[in-house]
């Protein structure tokens, strides 16, 4: 093994130990399944010296030494270890609390049911996170306190939105989602002992977290007209770190947010040309109120909106190998968003698959009030999450069995939320938008994905309140209400994640341009997006590597 594997190998380790969930969602044996994340202080430390020595020994590597993908790996692990180390030493669990899985707790109650029980050591060992619940519940409100005592407080609007999420948790026994995964046949005794843990220890614990947020958090939180990172101490150094880690570069906030309003004004146009020929108006305003406002573009309710997210996928898979040399092997599965957790979703996600094969690729669409929420965002939406989108990209990078993990699944978001967004648009051009009113959602989710680089940095580096936010994407976009006010709670929830999709994007489509522009009519798309999704989620930097060197030698064959 070449000593780039070794240390990618090493990497993949600590991070597990960071979040010991993700093997068990992967579907990776060798490791500790019984784990939650240790959020205290002593254990950040520990895992922040391993962090520090992989980081060391991949800058101190010769790479003159290396064939082209240790390089690559080398240059992944550098920079993953180094941005694991900055954002986990901002400290983000002492003030952040919102109800989706953006908050400690929030992921903790998506992503324990997603866990499957195929056998015996499976169940107990569900069943022994399910008792490490009340341990981690307590140590995050101690860093809450902590938070407090520092000045690093929640938001808080999102508090009183997670109280209310704990509420509806707690007011629900027989639907509580940790309990819902089928148990395995020959454990007879599982369902009697899970419901044991969840009524004597679990919601007990879940109950006190709540009780901390509501009588010690709550009162201490930012009000709604300082949401932003910059009124936290060191909030604008945290917020630099934050968009440079989301976005692999070294663009700046203010760089960022012109960037962001320089797209708002392109899409105008676009949206003046399109409203000309579907509404017979080519007034924004009026184009905007059309789609907010009427009564059929919106769903009957969730069963057709989850429908039409499955007719739009199986539409791209038929068309893909024309498009694509390298397909997944896997076809993806579509869901309507778990109830528990829809009112604080976003519009809709994507769940990877287990790499043993024992969960599917699924994503999930929010059918929360569908009534509310506009049918023409769900093509666009779809080919972004599923296909050629995110289950494209992250199906294929897992079965890259050659790759190392660390190679294979690196939570990089420029890249895998850049593909997202490049594929609304390439959906375009392999024609499978099926009317133009469709093509709205598309110019919709590139205003939304625009104004989150002016919304983010506006509310994060500028001192943005929520209701600016608010107002500036109800101005920019054909949003509906419901959607824009979950989409800025998530951003002051989240910051800098927002800022990846659209840096992705555009870093895509210059590499395209660059190939085309340099092959001329040697230029293959099927070889490029191969190119693009061959060798795992990359900093932004280093595909421009791995795609220049396609382009060399392409042009010396």
């Amino acid at each position: 093994m070449t000593e780039a594997r070794t240390l990618a190998d090493e990497l993949t380790d600590v991070l597990f130990d960071v979040e010991p969930l993700s093997p068990t969602l992967f579907g990776i044996p060798g490791y500790d399944n019984t784990r939650l994340a240790d959020l205290g202080d002593s254990a950040w430390e520990s895992l922040r010296a391993r962090l520090s020595d992989v980081a060391r020994r991949a800058g101190e590597i010769d790479l003159t030494s290396l064939d082209a993908e240790d390089r690559v790996t080398v240059a992944v692990v550098q920079q993953q270890a180094e941005s694991v180390i900055e954002t986990g030493d901002l400290r983000r669990a002492e003030f952040t609390i919102t109800d989706s899985f953006f908050s400690p707790v929030g992921e903790l109650l998506s992503l324990l049911p997603m866990i499957t029980l195929p056998g015996g050591d499976q169940a107990r060992d569900y069943l022994a996170r399910l008792e490490a619940v009340p341990a981690f519940l307590t140590t995050l409100a101690e860093r809450h306190r902590a938070g407090i005592a520092c000045g690093r407080v929640p938001v808080q609007h999102l508090v009183a939105k997670t109280i209310a999420m704990l509420d509806r948790y707690l007011a629900d026994p027989d639907a509580d989602p940790l309990a819902q995964q089928s148990p395995p046949e020959a454990d007879v005794d599982f369902e009697t002992r899970r419901q044991e843990i969840l009524r004597d220890r679990v919601r007990p614990a879940v109950a006190e977290y709540r009780r901390v947020l509501a009588e010690e958090v709550l009162a201490h939180g930012r009000p709604v007209d300082r949401v932003g990172l910059c009124w936290l101490p060191e909030g604008e150094q945290a917020y630099r770190v934050l968009a440079r880690s989301h976005t692999t570069t070294e663009r700046t906030p203010a760089e960022l947010h012109q960037t962001g309003k320089d797209l708002i004004a392109a899409l105008a146009e676009e949206y003046r040309a399109l409203g000309a020929k579907v509404f017979g108006t080519d007034d924004l305003a009026e184009i905007f109120h059309r789609l907010r406002t009427d009564p059929a573009l919106r769903w009957k309710d969730g069963d057709e909106l989850i429908t039409a997210a499955r007719e739009a996928i199986s539409r791209a898979e038929k068309v893909a190998p024309q498009w694509f040399g390298r397909l997944p092997s896997q076809n993806c599965l579509v869901e309507p968003v778990p109830e528990a957790e829809a009112p604080g979703a976003a519009l809709a996600y994507y769940m990877s698959p287990a790499l043993d094969g024992s969960r599917a690729g699924t994503y999930f669409a929010n059918t929360y009030q569908a009534e509310e929420r506009y049918r023409y965002t769900a093509e666009a939406t779809a080919f972004h999450e599923a296909v050629p989108g995110h289950h494209f990209q992250i199906t294929i990078s897992q079965e890259l069995a050659d790759l190392p993990l660390a190679r294979r699944l690196a939570p990089l978001n420029a890249y895998l939320e850049g593909w997202g967004l490049y594929t609304e648009r390439l959906a375009d051009e392999m024609g499978l938008y099926s009317d133009d009113l469709a093509k709205f959602g598309m110019l919709a989710l590139d205003s939304m994905r625009a104004a989150r680089l002016v919304v983010d940095t506006g509310i994060h580096a500028l001192g943005w309140s929520r209701q600016q936010a608010i107002d500036y994407i109800m101005d920019n976009s054909a949003m509906a209400q419901l959607e824009v006010e979950s989409e800025v709670d998530r951003y002051i929830a989240a910051p800098g994640q927002a800022l990846s999709y659209m840096v992705g994007r555009l870093e895509i489509n210059r590499l395209r341009a660059r190939a085309e522009e340099e092959l001329g009519t040697d230029f293959d798309i099927r070889e490029f997006h191969d190119v693009v999704l061959g060798s795992g989620p990359l900093p932004m930097n280093v595909l421009e590597t791995v795609v220049v060197d396609w382009i060399d030698a392409r042009r010396s064959r």
